[in-house]
Order: structure tokens, then C-alpha cells, then sequence
């Protein structure tokens, strides 16, 4: 009787044991969750409410830098009323941008060019190589019309900047964009995409308020590194992608699995992205923002959905599989599901960017870097978290399916309700 008693007394204590480490790693799953949902500023936004400025620099004559703008217009127009203090500039080019009267913008910025002038001199600024300031003017010529990814009305103009002469031993200009910036309170973030020929060199740029200014004369190991920050940055700073990573990682079985999975996204996500920067595909962002929201929700409801269908065989596999990589029909079904989402996930940053067949050849050596640096964060995150979740799964009794399952429940009503949000907001 003692005996029994004894045995009892440990079954007992071997289960409220595992009962209190699934409440601590629950309760610090909730709390990551919630404080992922809470940096994220409420709905996931990584593509939505930004800007994007296109500047395309050359030089044709010496000691003179040409840049062609390319300005939403909306934005120029309230910036330029507020700093340059030109309310008659909002009053005559609003109306005009309501109505989609092209012609009517068009006048509103030429006739209070001085304005316009005077908001892009302070905030697109450039220099010699020696800190020589480049005074810029306006020409007279200005166009405006529908941007085909971002379906806004944007403003092209062209200033002239005049430089003084550099020595024998300068290279290079150092051009800084401050333009837009999340202090106006109009616009979250604006990134710059430049391109530029001059100084005898060729590249492409992205500036924004973290880093606003580069020089023509950098290396290309420099450029490298520019869009391999910003592809590092874009997976890291975007809240729904962490999550849809999160829930492969969740969701997967072994090692082999979440670094197909990543790598799958990675891949297709490079494929529309580049398709996008060639002009041969440009779908509407109120189609693609809420789609991205749906596969965060759908790749966390699947591992929800296998759990609660198999129980404590959901993470068992077919070892008596011999295809490729080794992978069940379950792994196989799960990597066709990861890419197709990821194929969608290219096209909502190609949108945020407004990437247009006119970019493409300069820009595409650049975007295959920017997506070397989201594979490089995904490997990251998963060294960090998968041998955490590795761990789990050796110990005895439900804490590794209590854990995954939250984590994945978690990031599917996340995704629900960003579905929702922007459904509804579109």
C-alpha cells in the first residue's frame, strides 16, 4: 500500500511538474506574442502607409548633376504647404488631385515652384567629395501621372545641381534624402531608390531616415551591403513576416524541414519580387496586403489543424519515405503551401516599393542582394529558435505541443485579424 501510495505521490508530482512548465512557457509565449502585437502599432504594416521617392542621377556636363524626381504628389503637396508655409499651394493643387485633373497638378507646381523648389533643396541635398555644397534648380518642364504599381498620382521633376569644381583627387558626389520623413506626421517611413551614372560610375542606392546618404564614389562591396541592410532590415523590422516565420518554425519537425521551408519563401519570394522590378507582373495592393494576412493566418492554423487531427502524432514522420530531401507526403505538402504564400509575400514588398520595369536592369543585381539579406536573418532566427523548441521535444508529456500549438494558434488569429483590418481598410 505504501508502495502504490509512494508511486502516485511521484506520478502526480512528475505531472504537476510538467503542468507548472507549461504554464511558465506559456505565459512567456503570450507574453512575446503580445509584445510582438504591441511593437507592431496594432495591424501589421509592413508595406502599408510608406512612400517611395525615385531619383535617377547623371551627369551630362561637367561640374553639373541632374536628378529626375519622381514625388507622390499628394505628399509633395501637403509637405510643401506645411514647411514652405504655402497654403495656396494646397488650395490650388488638393482640388485638382481630388478630381484626378492631371493638368490642374501640373500648374498648381509650377506656379508655386519657388515652394517646391525650396522643400527639395532642403531635403535632397548634395556635395562633392570635399563637403562643397551643390545648389540646385528646378526646370520648368513637370509631369504628372497614375503610377502603375502604387495606383497614385506622382510628380516628375528635374533639378539641375551646380557643383563647384573638384580636384584631380576627388571622386564621387554624397547625396543625402531626407524627403518625407516620418517627423511630418503624413507618412510612417519613405525610402529613396536612387540610380545614378556619374563620376565614370553606375549604381543603385536606398536611402531612408536610418541611412539618408551614400556617395557615387562608393565600392561595390558598399553597395552590397546598402540592399543587403535593407533586404536584413525589411524581414526583421516587418512584424508579419517574423510571425509567418515563426509559425514554419513552429510547425516543423525537425531542422531539415524549417530551412527548406525558409529557404522556399526566400525563393519565391525573389521570384515575384524580380518579375515585379521587370514590369511583367504588378497586382493591386488591396489584394496583395490582405493575402499576406490570410497565409500568416493559414500557416499557423495548419500546424493547429494537425495537432488537433493527430494528436500526439503530429510531429511523428514517414520514415519510410525515400524521396528527395527526405520529406513525407506531409512535408512535401507543407513546402508547396510555404512557397505558394511566399510567391504572394514578393509581390507585397515589390508594391510597397513601387518597382517598375524602368528600374529593373539597374535595380535587379541590387534586389537579388536585398533577398540574400532576408535568407540571411531567416537562417539567423532559426538558430536562435529552433534548438529551443528541439529541446521541448525531447522531454516527456505535452509541453512541446502546448508550446507550438499557442505559438501557432497565436499567429493564426493574428493573421485573421489583420486580414480583417485591412480587407475592411482597402
Amino acid at each position: 500500500m505504501r508502495f502504490t501510495h509512494l508511486v502516485f505521490r511521484g506520478t502526480a508530482g512528475a505531472f504537476g511538474a510538467v503542468r507548472v512548465g507549461v504554464r511558465r512557457v506559456l505565459l512567456v509565449v503570450a507574453v512575446v506574442l503580445a509584445t510582438l502585437f504591441v511593437l507592431s502599432g496594432g495591424p501589421a504594416v509592413a508595406h502599408g502607409f510608406t512612400s517611395v521617392v525615385y531619383a535617377e542621377v547623371t551627369s551630362a556636363q561637367e561640374n553639373h548633376v541632374e536628378v529626375a524626381l519622381g514625388l507622390e504628389y499628394d505628399l509633395l503637396l501637403v509637405s510643401v504647404a506645411a514647411e514652405e508655409d504655402d497654403d495656396p499651394f494646397y488650395r490650388e493643387g488638393q482640388p485638382a488631385w481630388e478630381e484626378g485633373n492631371y493638368p490642374g497638378m501640373i500648374k498648381a507646381v509650377q506656379d508655386h515652384r519657388a515652394s517646391v523648389l525650396a522643400y527639395l533643396a532642403e531635403h535632397l541635398t548634395m556635395r562633392t567629395a570635399a563637403g562643397a555644397v551643390c545648389t540646385p534648380t528646378m526646370d520648368e518642364a513637370v509631369a504628372v501621372d497614375m503610377h502603375e504599381a502604387l495606383q497614385v498620382p506622382y510628380a516628375s521633376v528635374r533639378l539641375d545641381y551646380a557643383c563647384p569644381a573638384m580636384g584631380p583627387t576627388e571622386h564621387g558626389h554624397v547625396i543625402r534624402s531626407t524627403l518625407f520623413p516620418a517627423s511630418e506626421g503624413f507618412v510612417k517611413e519613405t525610402k529613396t531608390l536612387v540610380t545614378y551614372e556619374v563620376d565614370g560610375r553606375s549604381g543603385s542606392a536606398a536611402l531612408d531616415e536610418a541611412h539618408p546618404s551614400f556617395s557615387t564614389g562608393q565600392t561595390w562591396y558598399q553597395r552590397f551591403w546598402e540592399f543587403f541592410r535593407l533586404g536584413a532590415e525589411h524581414l526583421y523590422g516587418g512584424i508579419d513576416h517574423l510571425l509567418f516565420l515563426l509559425a514554419l518554425i513552429a510547425g516543423s519537425r525537425r531542422l531539415r524541414e524549417v530551412v527548406l521551408a525558409a529557404t522556399a519563401f526566400t525563393l519565391a519570394h525573389s521570384v515575384t519580387f524580380i518579375l515585379a522590378a521587370l514590369g511583367v507582373v504588378s497586382p493591386p495592393a488591396r489584394l496583395v496586403e490582405p493575402a499576406i494576412a490570410l497565409s500568416i493566418a493559414a500557416v499557423g492554423g495548419w500546424h493547429v489543424w494537425r495537432l488537433w487531427r493527430y494528436r500526439g502524432r503530429a510531429s511523428q514522420i514517414d520514415t519510410t519515405s525515400r524521396s528527395h530531401f527526405a520529406l513525407d507526403r506531409a512535408g512535401w505538402f507543407r513546402l508547396a503551401i510555404v512557397f505558394g504564400f511566399g510567391l504572394v509575400h514578393g509581390l507585397g514588398f515589390a508594391g510597397a516599393l513601387g518597382i517598375t520595369s524602368s528600374f529593373s536592369w539597374t535595380l535587379l543585381w541590387s534586389l537579388v542582394v536585398f533577398n540574400v539579406g532576408i535568407e540571411a536573418v531567416q537562417i539567423g532566427i532559426i538558430v536562435a529558435a529552433f534548438p529551443l523548441l528541439a529541446w521541448l521535444r525531447t522531454r516527456k508529456g505535452p509541453l512541446h505541443v502546448w508550446v507550438t500549438g499557442v505559438i501557432a494558434a497565436g499567429v493564426s488569429v493574428m493573421g485573421l485579424i489583420w486580414f480583417v483590418q485591412r480587407a475592411w481598410s482597402r
